[in-house]
């Protein structure tokens, strides 16, 4: 046992199990701050939300993105931190929305994006974990993830909590109560997820050395963040696509020997990415799908439908689950990743 590990196996293990009580921690605890700052927000409404945020943050990133345009129209721009860290030149953000996310809130780039937007007139909002981090200090507004200390270097509950604050600010902000009530549910259905039995997906993806995750509207997201816990955590090549980009070249990969592990959204998108994942069958892709619909080869099962988005959270549990038996099965500590920390720092 390594000096990474708990009592009772890998930390990784053990965090990830952690999302249901976080996002009901999280939901006490953003209410005074997420009423504050739609007040903000109505009073001077944004006409674009600039995000900024590296790794899983990043990710996270994608995931507004999708909702705020979705339940607001506003458009969302991911911000390149080295443009202000390492090229000094400011944006242009005067009354705009300038949201960073970050777990640690500790890198530089991200902490000089913040000041350099609060600066030219953004409202600047720090979606954090430690919530006494320059980042959050140089922000107007603070909303705390309310993870707890987070010891795996590979990030779980943090990146679940992130995921279920923008859903939380997307509710409030759109006035929404579907997707309010949802998110109540939300941490049973959590629990639930990381039982589900994706061991189909162990074996087809024990000896891979690369892949593709696919994912449509809210699941992008979470192919993204597939992606990268099993590179970071199984050492495998794996690369996320929307399943429209994918046909736009990166199919020309598709082989027996290039597996696919396929997310599929419950929404309006689901039949489209549905229609791709018939094709690719076609041609005699190796595919892995998470949907729900029993009785065909290849299928990672999900729990019944309840509302899209919170679906796709759920579904990135049992994603965690999956990648913590696959790099068992293939010999990878996964509390000491080959070449990471737990906090970086970049400019």
């Amino acid at each position: 046992m390594s000096a990474a590990q708990s009592k009772n196996g890998p930390l990784m293990a053990a965090e990830f199990r952690e999302a249901p009580e976080v996002v009901r921690r999280q939901a006490e605890t953003l209410a005074s701050p997420l009423a504050e700052l739609v007040a903000l927000l109505g009073q001077k409404p944004p006409r674009v939300v600039v995000t900024c945020a590296r790794g899983s943050s990043a990710n996270a990133a994608t995931f507004g993105k999708y909702l705020i345009e979705r339940y607001l129209g506003i458009p969302v721009a991911d911000a390149a931190p080295s443009i202000m860290s390492v090229y000094r030149k400011g944006l242009r953000l005067d009354g705009q929305l300038f949201l960073a996310i970050s777990q640690s809130g500790r890198s530089e780039d991200l902490i000089e994006s913040a000041c350099r937007a609060k600066d030219s007139g953004a409202l600047t909002v720090a979606l954090v974990n430690d919530t006494r981090s320059p980042l959050a200090s140089a922000c107007d507004i603070i909303l705390s993830m309310e993870a707890g200390q987070e010891l795996s270097v590979a990030a779980t509950k943090t990146f679940v909590a992130s995921l279920a604050a923008l859903l939380s600010l997307v509710a409030v902000w759109a006035s929404d109560p579907e997707l309010t009530a949802a998110l109540h549910r939300l941490p049973d259905r959590l629990a639930s997820a990381a039982d589900l039995d994706w061991g189909e997906g162990v074996g087809a993806l024990a000896s891979a050395q690369s892949l593709a995750t696919l994912g449509r509207g809210p699941t992008f997201a979470i192919a993204q963040e597939a992606a990268l816990k099993l590179k970071e955590v199984c050492n495998i090549h794996a690369e996320a696509f929307s399943g429209a980009e994918f046909q736009h070249g990166p199919i020309a990969l598709v082989s027996s020997g290039y597996p696919l592990l396929v997310l599929m959204p419950a929404d309006a998108s689901g039949a489209i990415l549905a229609e791709l994942v018939a094709d690719l069958r076609r041609k005699s892709a190796s595919v892995l799908v998470a949907e729900n619909s029993s009785g065909k080869s290849g299928q990672l099962p999900i729990l019944a439908f309840d509302h899209p988005d919170t679906d796709a959270v759920c579904l990135i549990q049992s994603l965690y689950a999956l990648a913590i038996r696959l790099a068992q099965r293939r010999g990878v500590d996964i509390d000491q990743p080959r070449h990471l920390r737990k906090i970086t720092r970049t400019r």
